[in-house]
Parts: structure tokens; C-alpha cells; sequence
């Protein structure tokens, strides 16, 4: 062993014993979203709530299993009458008087099959539907949640990037202070260069605070979201050209969003209101049972002068059948109340559609601008690195002035800045599309996710 490689093992040593914290490596939006569903309480709320409807619509399924009971009671009764003087009453025990006790106990075993009943049937049905609302509420909250982890993750790349402009903004305006003071003691320029260059460096002081601040804000709130401490983002790949979107028609995007969680769930609300209604028809219909008893009687009689001691068995199987006649319009008016929530729910079906329908129009014509966007944004860099390195050399040979300089350098970092983030802006926008149309799973991750630094 060298005495070279003695540090590294102590280093290494000491990092395994945590006395020396880890290097923090950088995170991908797809670890972090991993991330996020393991930690944001929005989301696991969702869960819980998924969960506990699956358990519910189990409890439904009751009615289509026996129901079985165990029923006891003990009955003491104590009659005590005058006895008779009559001698031939006297003879017959039941008229001669006198004190008289019975203690009855019974134990009982009742079981019901429900044989029809479209009140329960209904419920069953309602039953399932209510699943499967739970189970879109538990898509949107998952959509909502790529959403919120992929703009946070951008926000911070985007104020990173906002920082670096402001960075290279300020040195630049150091450097041309420098230069503007350098030329003032030889008398080549005026004062009124150098203060507007200083007004200028400390304008740039301001936004390199304000930016930093903002990217620590934007830091602290991805870290909230997937429940971490000191996250940084993977960057864009240098040149990384941006996903095609497809499909590439507005209309086809409109008839992807037919299948949308919240279509879906207003469906699910309608066929709920329907079956409602079946149940509140339920009402004029009968109800038949198969009922089977098993019982055992114990009788303990005593008088004054006997006693009857005794168990008597007794089992019976029949079916029962119940229908009501008249509830006092109840029933009636039920049915007219659910008819018209099942037209309210046929509305609410119409403007699930009618919304999701023009989110998705709208998120389209969002991704469409935006890259119209970052192709402007990167002709206009261009451009401004041309106006910089001209107005740098006019400057040089006494064609422009001081300010001019400053303006096309800050022209220049701001255009560097807009692009960084039109071209984040594009890529959730993306997401956001996919969420209008529904169709936004995890695996729409991995896309952008090939798009970052290794």
C-alpha cells in the first residue's frame, strides 16, 4: 500500500461513518417524480382515498351473500290467583289457583338469502361505478403530480439559468467599467460613461440577488415536493433538440381526450344517477327473502303443587316476500328527484366533454407557440452575439459609445436567459397537453428524460 492511497481510505472510511457527507450527485426528472410519489401528500392522499373506495365497494357485495344472525332471550313471567273452593275447580291443577312462575329461554339461528330485490341489485351496481370514480380521481391526481414535479424541476433550471445570465451579465459590465475607466484617465471617454457603466454594475448586483434568491426559492419548493434536501437537477443536454409533438393535429389530440380521467368520471356520475333511479323505482317492486330458523325452547313451569320441565326444538324454511303499498307519495316523488339529477348529471357529462375538449385546444395551440417560440428565441440569440461583437468593435474604433455596448451585452443575456426557459417552457407544456387530452402517464417522462445531461 502507498502512503498515497492512506488519505483516500481514511476519506473513504470516514464517509462510510457519515463523518464526511457524500458527494451530491444530480437527480433526473424521473427519479424525482419516483421520488415524489413516495413522499407528496396530495398524491398519497389520493392513494389512501383509491384504497379505502375499493374497500367500500366490497362491502356492497354483502348483499349478494346469505346474511346469518344468533338470537337469545330469557323470559321469567310469576301469576299468582286466588284458589278456588270449589272442589271440583280444586281437581283440574290450571283452575285451582294459587302461585304459578315460567321461565323461558330460547336460543335461535336465522339465515336470509335474498332471492330478488332491485333496491340492492342497484346498490351493487353503484357499488362498482364508485370504484372506478376513485380510480379516475387516483389518474388525475398521478397526472397532476407529473405535472407539478416536471414544472418545479424546470423552474429551477430555468432560474439557474436566469442566474448564469445575470452572472455573466454583471462580469460583463464589470469588465466594460474597467475599460470605461481606464479610457476616462487617458481622456478618450467622458464621466458620463463611467457612471452609466457603474449605474449599469450596480443594477447587475441587484439582479444577480434577485435572480439568486428566486432560484432558492424555486430550490426549496422542489425540495418540499419530493421530500428531499439539496436537490439539483440534471440540466439540458447542450443542442438537445426538442421532441416532435405528435400526433400533429389538433383534432386528433380532441379525440384522444374522449377518454379523459374526467369524462370518464362524469360518465361514471351519470350511470350512478341512473341506477339511483332504479333504485328509487325499487320502491313499487316486492322484495323476496329465503329465510331458514333453527331454535331451541327451554320451559320451566312450576305451581304451588307441580312442576313441567322441558327443551322443545323447532326449525322451519320458507321464503318471504314483502311489498309496499302505499308510503305516502314518498316513493313517487323519489323517482321524479332522481330523474332530474340523472338530467343534471347528463349536463355535467356535456361540460366534462365540452371542457376537457377546449383544455386540450388550448394546451395544443400552448406547445405550437412555444416552439414558434424557441426558434425565434435562438434567432434572436444569434443575432444579438453579431450586435455585441459589432457594437464592441465600434466602440474599440470610436463609432459607438459606452451605453451602447452595455445595451447589446444585456440584450444578449436576456436572450440567452428567454430561450433557456422557452425551451423548459416547451417541453412541460408538452406535459400539459398530455394531461388535457388524459392521456398522461409516467412513461412520458422517459422522453424528456433522454433529453438531459448524462
Amino acid at each position: 500500500m502507498t502512503k498515497r492511497s492512506v488519505p483516500t481510505l481514511r476519506l473513504l472510511a470516514l464517509a462510510c461513518m457519515g463523518l464526511v457527507p457524500a458527494l451530491a450527485s444530480a437527480q433526473s426528472l424521473l427519479e424525482l417524480y419516483n421520488a415524489a410519489r413516495q413522499y407528496d401528500a396530495s398524491y398519497l392522499a389520493s392513494v389512501a382515498e383509491a384504497k379505502s373506495a375499493e374497500f367500500k365497494a366490497k362491502q356492497a357485495d354483502a348483499l349478494r351473500l346469505p346474511r346469518v344472525g344468533l338470537a337469545a332471550n330469557v323470559t321469567r313471567s310469576y301469576l299468582d290467583t286466588p284458589k278456588s273452593s270449589s272442589p271440583l275447580l280444586a281437581s283440574i291443577p290450571s283452575l285451582a289457583g294459587g302461585s304459578q312462575s315460567n321461565t323461558q329461554a330460547q336460543i335461535a339461528l336465522e339465515a336470509r338469502q335474498t332471492l330478488y330485490n332491485q333496491a340492492d341489485w342497484a346498490t351493487l351496481s353503484q357499488a362498482e361505478k364508485s370504484l372506478a370514480v376513485a380510480q379516475a380521481d387516483l389518474a388525475v391526481a398521478e397526472q397532476d403530480l407529473i405535472v407539478r414535479v416536471a414544472q418545479a424541476y424546470f423552474d429551477v433550471l430555468s432560474a439557474q439559468d436566469a442566474l448564469s445570465a445575470a452572472q455573466a451579465n454583471g462580469k460583463a459590465i464589470t469588465e466594460q467599467l474597467a475599460a470605461a475607466k481606464r479610457n476616462f484617465e487617458v481622456g478618450n471617454v467622458t464621466v458620463t460613461d463611467v457612471r452609466e457603466a457603474q449605474a449599469r454594475s450596480d443594477a447587475a448586483t441587484a439582479q444577480e440577488i434577485a435572480a439568486n434568491n428566486d432560484l432558492q426559492t424555486k430550490r426549496a419548493a422542489l425540495d418540499v415536493l419530493v421530500g428531499r434536501t439539496g436537490v439539483d437537477p440534471k440540466p439540458l443536454q447542450g443542442g438537445a433538440v426538442l421532441p416532435t409533438l405528435l400526433p400533429t393535429g389538433v383534432n386528433d389530440w380532441v379525440t384522444m381526450a374522449d377518454n379523459s380521467p374526467n369524462i370518464r368520471k362524469a360518465q361514471l356520475g351519470l350511470e350512478i344517477a341512473r341506477d339511483e333511479t332504479r333504485k328509487a323505482r325499487a320502491g313499487h317492486l316486492p322484495t323476496v327473502e329465503l329465510v331458514g330458523t333453527v331454535a331451541r325452547t327451554h320451559n320451566s313451569e312450576t305451581t304451588s303443587s307441580s312442576g313441567n320441565r322441558g327443551n322443545v326444538d323447532s326449525a322451519s324454511l320458507g321464503v318471504e316476500a314483502k311489498m309496499s303499498l302505499f308510503a305516502g307519495f314518498s316513493t313517487q316523488n323519489r323517482i321524479k328527484e332522481t330523474l332530474a339529477l340523472e338530467e343534471k348529471s347528463e349536463r355535467d357529462v356535456d361540460a366534462a366533454r365540452r371542457g376537457v375538449q377546449l383544455g386540450t385546444r388550448q394546451a395544443y395551440l400552448g406547445v405550437q407557440s412555444g416552439l414558434a417560440l424557441v426558434k425565434a428565441n435562438e434567432a434572436a440569440e444569434a443575432s444579438y452575439k453579431l450586435a455585441v461583437e459589432a457594437t464592441q468593435l465600434g466602440y474599440r474604433v470610436g463609432v459607438r459609445v459606452n451605453i451602447d455596448v452595455l445595451n447589446a451585452q444585456r440584450d444578449l443575456y436576456n436572450s440567452q436567459r428567454d430561450l433557456a426557459k422557452s425551451r423548459h417552457d416547451v417541453l412541460v407544456a408538452g406535459l400539459k397537453l398530455r394531461q388535457a387530452a388524459g392521456t398522461l402517464v409516467a412513461s412520458d417522462l422517459e422522453p424528456v428524460d433522454r433529453l438531459l445531461a448524462k
